[in-house]
């Protein structure tokens, strides 16, 4: 269960968010007629680093607090999560925080929380053959807490189709957009490749979750194993040179999707899911 005191932790990104942030915000308002031909949005607390052309002073004569106008230029920037929730992602000890759909899941909540906390606009879903979108559309503070119980509510199953969900998410999007993907890749590379190519238009990060035990497994002897996605098993002799080589085809396959991701453009991002969440949010957080 994801408890939401993490987004404390998260809460150390706010400095760095706010100047990016603003430093967009003003990048588009060079005009010396703040505003001109844009829609009014809503009103937001004046920040240290506004401009304060920006604020509303018949608003502050009656509050005695200080507003921006927003504009719809102001909130063009949408953030789309997407977290694998096929059955592979039910793999891990969620006790010591390497149960992978949880810590991917946390990611990319944390992602939300401070696109929200950015007054961005942010879309949260998971996916297997398909997605599914889990967040109301508010884009809140409060928004994100309420994910939070609804992703504690998902139980990841099934099998994952990259190139069939992806693409017809590619058609949902209409804006200037950040797609964050995450998942542990394990399928058709192929598939992902596709999938990933059908949004590739807009800036895209891929991050790709593999646990303790994938990486480097501790059975040793005869050992049983099944598939996670399937119903194969296979009984065989796992240790020395056996494992070698299942360490060396991890690597392999990890920089296998790094390199499709690199004939994209796109940013790619491995982590490991007994590392520290805040060092691994630190890894990946492009804001």
């Amino acid at each position: 269960m994801i408890n939401p005191t993490f987004l404390e932790e998260v809460d150390r990104f706010d400095a760095s968010l706010e100047q990016e942030a603003t430093g967009i915000q003003r990048g588009e308002q060079e005009s010396p007629d703040v505003g001109e031909g844009l829609t009014f949005s809503d009103y937001r607390r004046y920040s240290p680093g506004d401009d304060t052309r920006l604020i509303d002073w018949r608003l502050y004569g009656r509050t005695g607090e200080y507003y921006i106008k927003q504009f719809e230029e102001e909130r063009s920037l949408t953030v789309h999560v997407l977290v694998d929730a096929s059955a592979s992602m039910d793999y891990g000890d969620p006790d010591i925080d390497t149960h992978k759909f949880e810590f991917g899941a946390k990611l990319g909540l944390g992602y939300a929380y401070l696109t929200a906390e950015a007054h961005d606009d942010f879309k949260f879903s998971i996916f297997k053959d398909r997605p599914e979108r889990l967040d109301a559309g508010t884009s809140t503070r409060g928004e994100v807490l309420g994910l939070i119980d609804r992703v504690n509510e998902t139980t990841p199953r099934g099998e994952t189709d990259f190139a069939t969900a992806l693409e017809s998410y590619a058609g949902l999007i209409n804006s200037r957009s950040l797609i964050v993907i995450i998942t542990d890749c394990l399928g058709d590379l192929d598939s992902l490749e596709s999938g990933l190519a059908s949004i590739a238009q807009n800036d895209v990060i891929l991050i790709q979750l593999l646990a303790p035990g994938e990486v480097d497994p501790n059975p040793a002897g005869d050992t049983i194993f099944e598939g996670v996605e399937s119903d194969v098993s296979q009984r065989t002799y796992f240790g020395g040179r056996l494992l070698e080589q299942y360490r060396n085809r991890v690597d392999a396959f990890i920089n296998d999707v790094e390199a499709r991701t690199q004939r994209l453009r796109i940013t790619h991002a491995f982590v490991p899911t007994d590392q520290d969440f805040f060092d691994a949010f630190a890894a990946t957080w492009i804001g």
